[in-house]
């Protein structure tokens, strides 16, 4: 045993590393896990309703190999990559950009849950949550992970990803939406928000984008009911000209394809188009209206022939060619409401949610209005840019509403019909405040009320023991009733007692009251009128002699 050499058995260095991080980044690897599992789950989504519908078709162009790489296409166009469509008649590659917003809610969603859940950890009641950049970066890391096999896979499709707009849109949907979620985990706080505010805007408008309180502000909540108005607007309006067009829309249908499934794979690409034609709509009821093609756009004042339009239900709702009529003038209905709507909020902020400001001012006010207008202008253009897109190249090239015009129509729109409103309401509310006796601009209207009687010097309040005081358990026995009289009995202890007891000298000057003393440097009551004399009767006339008193 002499020639026995005692060795210790050492990790390598990858496994001890492995170790390390697992033991003080217990939440990276649930973040991975999670990311990988979105993004496995929408793929899954996507691949099964593309399956279904192959299946389905009775006569498919390719086998379920071509289905899995359009279920790959499809899910990374939710994400708003670009599509590059490579067997075209010309042999010229032809983009698709026009993603179906309503496609979007699914990765959005699955990246929302997944790193809310992360963050979470199966925390319950005070237990502590897992790091919020551990949790972020594991989610969009795993996210990332699988789909960037997905990209590659896609590549060897008939409709190949855009590698630019991949590498750009992908990972900013998945910081985007990870990042709410996280955010949401920690209670949705106010200060990762209040720093981008606090770089992006001045500091007299930030309170009107965020509240004291952590909430919106006032103009951040016009703004999002200004936008929705719009859309919930446009929406309608695509009801009413498809009604109006039944004819022309139901007759593509069978222009497009024959028999019941390939009537269904068109009906469910119209549902997840719909809310990009509402945001069509509604830039076309705010004056810009969208482009159907290079130089072919359609507005209220007219609408030009499209000679390259293909058939598709969603696009027989297009006004016919030619100039505008007033039937299609009264579309401005529509941001006019949304101007009423967005002043209503601005107008009642700046009476009820004024925050340190106290009521606003006119000026305040009509200031209110136009930056809430500018922000609902932000959010049309971001819509109007999402809901559009290129479908081809040459005459295809611009196809949806154009960004720009769209947010600065609706600012134009919104600002002047917002400040009206809102000075309106305003005027409004502080005419039935002044009627009810409350706050009226910088002064205060006393109310109509009777006259009060003045009040007794109030008592010292006695300190308390403790700030915060455990509540009784339910075991602990009801606290005795107390008599009527008893605030009144502190007058009548002894007070050796109290002082024994350390009671306060507020309460021992109560009891110098009875020798005369005033500790508040007040005069002394005085004494009863009973120990006075009685006054003798009045003596009748030409009577001298006293007369003793009765």
């Amino acid at each position: 045993m002499a020639g026995v050499i005692q060795t210790t058995v050492r990790r390598s260095m990858p496994a001890a590393l492995l170790l390390r991080v697992r033991h003080r980044s217990p939440g990276l690897a649930n973040g991975l896990v999670g990311g990988a599992l979105a993004a496995g789950l929408g793929l899954a989504a996507f691949t099964v309703l593309v399956m279904l519908l192959w299946v389905s078709s009775p006569y498919p162009d390719s086998g379920p190999g071509g289905a899995l790489h359009v279920a790959a296409a499809l899910w990374l166009l939710a994400h708003g990559a670009e599509l590059v469509r490579v067997d075209t008649l010309s042999g010229a590659p032809a983009p698709m950009g026009v993603p179906p917003l309503l496609l979007a809610v699914v990765p959005v969603w699955l990246l929302h849950r997944a790193a809310r859940d992360t963050a979470e950890g199966g925390a319950r009641d005070n237990a502590p949550l897992m790091p919020g950049r551990t949790a972020w970066a594991g989610v969009v890391l795993g996210y990332l992970a699988v789909a960037a096999p997905a990209a590659l896979y896609a590549a060897g499709g008939a409709l190949r990803p855009s590698w630019a707009w991949t590498a750009l849109c992908v990972p900013l949907i998945a910081l985007v939406a990870a990042g709410t979620g996280v955010w949401t985990a920690y209670g949705r706080p106010s200060g990762p928000l209040e720093q981008v505010l606090g770089a992006v805007l001045p500091r007299g408008a930030r309170h009107l984008v965020l509240g004291p309180d952590g909430r919106p502000g006032v103009a951040a909540r016009a703004a999002a009911a200004g936008a929705t108005v719009l859309v919930a607007g446009g929406a309608v309006l695509l009801t009413v000209s498809l009604g109006w067009h039944f004819g022309e829309t139901r007759r593509t249908f069978g222009r497009l394809t024959e028999g019941w499934s390939g009537w269904l794979a068109v009906l469910l690409l119209c549902v997840t188009l719909l809310p990009n034609a509402a945001v069509w709509a509604a830039a076309y009821a705010l004056g810009p209206g969208f482009l159907l093609g290079a130089g072919v756009a359609v507005t209220p004042l007219g609408a030009r022939a499209a000679p390259l339009l293909p058939p598709f239900p969603l696009l027989a709702a297009v006004p016919d060619p030619g100039a505008g009529t007033a039937l299609h003038g009264t579309v401005v209905a529509l941001p006019l409401t949304a101007g009423v709507v967005v002043g209503w909020f601005v107008g009642r902020g700046s009476v009820t949610g004024g925050g340190r400001f106290g009521v606003w001012t006119t000026g305040r006010t009509a200031g209110a209005a136009a930056f809430a207008a500018g922000l609902c202008g932000v959010l049309m253009a971001l819509l109007a840019g999402l809901a559009g897109g290129p479908l081809g190249t040459a005459a295809l090239a611009r196809f949806g509403p154009v960004w720009w015009q769209v947010g600065l129509a609706t600012a134009v729109w919104l600002g002047l019909t917002a400040a009206a409103t809102a000075l309106t309401v305003r005027a409004w509310r502080l005419r039935r405040s002044y009627r009810r006796g409350e706050r009226r601009g910088d002064r205060v209207v006393a109310a109509r009320r009777r006259p009060a009687l003045p009040r007794p010097p109030q008592r010292e309040r006695l300190p308390r023991g403790t700030w915060f005081k455990r509540k009784r358990g339910r075991s602990a026995p009801a606290p005795a009733p107390v008599a009527a009289d008893e605030p009144y009995l502190l007058l009548d202890d002894d007070g050796d007692d109290d002082r024994a007891h350390g009671a306060p000298d507020g309460l021992r000057d109560f009891r110098d009251l009875r020798d005369g003393t005033d500790p508040f440097g007040l005069r002394p009551r005085p004494e009863p009128l009973g120990d006075l004399p009685t006054a003798s009767p009045p003596a009748a006339p030409g009577d001298t002699e006293p007369r003793p008193p009765a």
